[in-house]
């Protein structure tokens, strides 16, 4: 009888570690870190309601990624980087598997790129680009059909650096 109990409570230890695991990992790759400068180590987190509540910019627009136009909605990098006081020359962007790449301030501009949040309406998961794709309104202008901008354009986003 004391086997089966303690086997019991092994089971119920075991699922309560494995669901705040698999809490705090969903936690971490539906956040978007930010470090606002190299000279400070605070890392500001924000979820998608936090990210929700800021100002919004919807577009359609052609990728070279996806078929036929898609609305993307989402946050100007400009608005996250200017709410932390974002100081340095260079916002390196990383995506949840550590693939980096690392834009000029000077391509930031007020309303483009977005950290886009939704892809025709529907949050993005992990699987489909998401949590976060940096997304320019390709189809605006052709100075966003370059290769540079191709390469800045990282998804599944979850990570940004100011950097000097």
């Amino acid at each position: 009888m004391a086997r089966i109990h303690h086997s019991r409570a092994f089971a119920i230890v075991l699922a309560l570690l494995f669901g705040w695991t698999s809490t705090a990992l969903a936690q971490s790759v539906t956040d978007l870190q930010v470090t606002a400068s190299s000279s400070k180590s605070d890392v500001i987190s924000f979820s998608l309601a936090d990210l929700d509540t800021m100002e919004q910019v919807v577009f359609s627009t052609t990728t070279i990624w996806t078929d036929g136009k898609v609305t993307f909605s989402g946050v100007p990098l400009k608005a996250v980087l200017d709410g932390v006081d974002a100081s340095g020359t260079t916002v390196e962007m990383v995506a949840l598997n550590d693939y980096k790449v690392a834009m000029p301030l000077s391509e930031v501009k007020d309303t483009a790129p977005i950290i886009a949040t939704r892809m025709d309406g529907e949050t993005m998961s992990v699987r489909d680009k998401g949590p976060y794709w940096i997304v320019f309104p390709y189809d605006q202008d052709t100075s966003y059909q370059t290769e540079t901008i191709y390469a800045f354009s990282i998804w599944q986003l979850n990570r940004l650096k100011v950097v000097d």
